[in-house]
Parts: C-alpha cells; sequence; structure tokens
C-alpha cells in the first residue's frame, strides 16, 4: 500500500512541476487523438448517416460488416498499418512509421467503424414521417439534410465520445507504429506501460491521472452540448 501512496505523491510532483516527460506524451496523445477523430468524424458520420437513412442492394451485408469491425483489435489494426507504412510496403516513401501521423491513421481506422454504426443506428430510430412532413411543408434537399442530421445529434454525439474513449485508451497501435519513441511519439498509454514493467510508478500514475482527468473533460463538455441542444 506505500508504494501505491508515494506513487500517488511523486505523481503530484511530476504534475505540478511541469515534468517535460510527462508532459510530451501528454501533448502527444492529444495530438494524434485530436487528428484520428477529426478523420474518423469526418468520414464516420455522412457515411453511417447514409448506411442508416438510404436503403441499396447489400445493406444488410454492409452493416454486418460494419458491426464485426467494431471489435477490431487494436493490435490487428497496428500490424496491418504497420505492413502498409513500412519501408517495404506500398506507403513505405511516405514516411509514415513511426510518426504521430502514422498512429492517427491506425486510431482513425479503430475508430471509424464506432462511428458508422452508432451513427447508422441513431438515423434509423428517428421518426420515418419526418421526411414526409418535410417535404409536405416546401423543405428543400438542403434542409432535409439539416433536419434529419440534427435529429439524430445525441447519436452523433454519443458516437464520438465513445469513439473517443476507443482511441485514447488504445496501446497496440501506438506501440506498433509509433515505436513508443521517448519525446516522439510516446503517447500517454505507452508510456504507462513501459513506466510500469520498469517498476516506475509515479510516472504510470501521473499519466493515468492525466488520462482520468481527460476522460472527465471529455465527458463533462459532451454533457454540456447535450443540455444546451
Amino acid at each position: 500500500m506505500e508504494f501505491i501512496v508515494s506513487g500517488l505523491l511523486k505523481a503530484l510532483v511530476l504534475l505540478t512541476s511541469g515534468d517535460a516527460e510527462t508532459y510530451s506524451a501528454v501533448f502527444a496523445t492529444l495530438r494524434v487523438t485530436t487528428a484520428s477523430m477529426a478523420a474518423s468524424l469526418l468520414l464516420g458520420i455522412p457515411l453511417g448517416f447514409l448506411l442508416g437513412h438510404h436503403d441499396f442492394p447489400g445493406k444488410r451485408q454492409v452493416r454486418i460488416l460494419v458491426d464485426t469491425l467494431l471489435s477490431l483489435p487494436t493490435v490487428f489494426v497496428g500490424l496491418m498499418v504497420y505492413a502498409f507504412v513500412s519501408s517495404r510496403g506500398p506507403f513505405g516513401g511516405m514516411g509514415l512509421l513511426f510518426t504521430l501521423p502514422g498512429i492517427a491513421i491506425g486510431q482513425a481506422i479503430l475508430a471509424l467503424p464506432i462511428v458508422i454504426s452508432l451513427v447508422a443506428t441513431a438515423t434509423q430510430a428517428t421518426d420515418r414521417n419526418l421526411r414526409t412532413t418535410l417535404i409536405s411543408l416546401g423543405a428543400a434537399r438542403r434542409d432535409l439534410l439539416l433536419t434529419s442530421l440534427w435529429e439524430t445529434r445525441h447519436g452523433i454525439i454519443t458516437a464520438g465520445l465513445v469513439a473517443y474513449g476507443r482511441v485514447m485508451t488504445e496501446v497496440g497501435i501506438s506501440m506498433m507504429v509509433g515505436g513508443n519513441i521517448k519525446w516522439h511519439t510516446r503517447t500517454i498509454t505507452t508510456a504507462i506501460a513501459l513506466e510500469t514493467n520498469k517498476g516506475l510508478f509515479a510516472m504510470g500514475i501521473a499519466l493515468g491521472l492525466v488520462l482520468l482527468l481527460i476522460a472527465f473533460s471529455v465527458t463533462l463538455g459532451v454533457t454540456f452540448l447535450r443540455r444546451r441542444s
């Protein structure tokens, strides 16, 4: 029990003193998760809306595929991205291996099925008479689209929150594609795993506290948006 209390005290010292190594991992995590979430939301929201709103041949099969991808192991995604961006892969010349953009690509792939599936579910749950009512009122296509998206706003927010939690806490992609390079691609989760294995609990606890703070801040922000909407 003493080492836990000691670790907590040392963690508070690291955080309040602005320890450069600790905050390097924090800023790397914020940069890569922001980029991956922006990409997954920009692609996932329209794709999820189309999947939930329109009927087309093979829709059931596409939905099954998307739902299956929800359980993608992070190490498998990391392995595939590594294979594509390594020197022997088709995108090896882009220099993405062991970089934050490379990690962001893998995390975006991980988050994309989550966004598509949850947005599609939210779209399917909207009132089916909404479109008929809007058309009868003379609404244009743009108005139909915007109103339908507004009706699914809570589902979109939930999709973003779930996807953010998934990419924020993943380890496999960050470790395999990023290489866990100190001062460069070391994220919060990979740093926690490394420092704990080395027996340096203070650094691990400090980064864990930051991770909890970020998760709390995101949840608080989402709750605020829901109340405002």
